[in-house]
């Protein structure tokens, strides 16, 4: 009895240790199917996008994708696929560079129409689809030829993030003076999103302002465009640095602007709730604002309130006189 008893642990101590086994194979097989099991394969997907992109440029061959994007957003989709087929686009451009390069102004011209789509979401993704192609030099007359479309979008369509893509696009690359009749009728438009309360928006409304600042002919356009009565509170330093970084660039290149001697060869008239006035008027405040700004804990906020500062005490044209005149000051002589 005590041996057929012994024989029977045995067993049992084989069958538990090759039940252990078992368990522990299965296991190791489901880890392994797990680790080489692949997604299924799906060409608009931006990560297939990106795989196919390295592995074709790995071996030096063309992958097609960008093409095959380009033919199928000629077809007959829904907006959804319009949008998807355009975000899928401006990856490949952005990952195949070969295959952008060797598009054709057709193509630009076939993006630039989905502009004109009703649904918002094509709009927008079409906007980052020519901003993509703008990186590359050749595209750069053609997409210009957009941007009168793009301006009347921002100024009638209110939504930030068609505003950023807009904006962006239009940052770019130099508008040409064709458009300026344009911008001055969309300046009330630019005006509202950079006292919108959408920092993105704001700092792409501010640095394409910033630019037109530097146009003489759009100069007084920007000076005398109406702002709200509290327009000051985009320079208190409780402002994310990034948008008062680019508030106070803006305000050194307006006072550049205007100091300048072409722009004070004339006599202008502002309206009294203008740019003009809230920054450069007797009533204004801005002198406080800026004396504020000049202790903010980020350094290039600093600098670039002193160098506000130093462009409203001093007219650009300082270097043919022997020193400043007092009556070009914003800063009483304490300050």
């Amino acid at each position: 009895i005590h041996q057929r008893l012994g024989q029977m642990d045995i067993r049992k101590g084989v069958v538990s240790l090759a039940t252990g086994a078992g368990a522990v194979y299965l296991l190791y097989k489901a880890i392994k199917a797990g680790i080489k099991c692949q997604p299924p394969f799906c060409s608009t997907s931006p990560i297939c996008i990106a795989r196919l992109a390295i592995e074709r440029e790995r071996h030096g061959r063309d992958s097609g994708e960008l093409r095959r994007l380009l033919n199928s957003l000629e077809c007959k989709q829904d907006a959804y696929t319009k949008s998807m087929i355009l975000h899928s686009i401006t990856r490949c451009v952005y990952l195949l560079e070969s295959e952008a390069s060797a598009c054709t102004n057709d193509d630009i011209t076939l993006v630039g129409s989905m502009l004109d789509e009703k649904d918002n979401s094509v709009k927008i993704q079409a906007l980052n689809t020519l901003k993509a192609f703008s990186g590359i030099r050749k595209f750069r007359l053609k997409i210009q030829e957009h941007s009168i479309r793009v301006l009347e979008l921002i100024s009638t369509v209110w939504d930030s993030e068609l505003h950023i893509a807009g904006l962006r696009l239009l940052n770019n690359f130099p508008l040409p003076d064709f458009v300026h009749p344009q911008l001055r009728r969309v300046m009330p438009a630019l005006m509202e999103i950079l006292q919108s309360d959408y920092i993105l928006a704001q700092v792409q409304a501010i640095r394409l302002l910033s630019n037109l600042a530097q146009k003489n002919d759009l100069l007084y356009d920007i000076l005398n465009c109406q702002v709200h009565c509290n327009f000051l509170n985009l320079f208190q330093s409780t402002q994310p640095g990034s948008l008062l970084f680019e508030v106070l660039v803006f305000a050194e290149r307006l006072s550049e602007g205007r100091s300048s001697p072409h722009y004070r060869a004339v006599k202008w008239h502002y309206n009294e709730q203008s740019l003009h006035e809230a920054l450069f008027g007797d009533d204004s405040r801005l002198a406080d604002r800026l004396l504020a700004l000049v202790i903010h804990p980020e350094e290039d906020v600093q600098i670039q309130a002193c160098k506000v500062i130093v462009s409203l005490q001093c007219p650009q044209d300082v270097g043919i006189r022997p020193s400043c005149p007092p009556s070009h000051s914003c800063f009483n002589n304490g300050e």
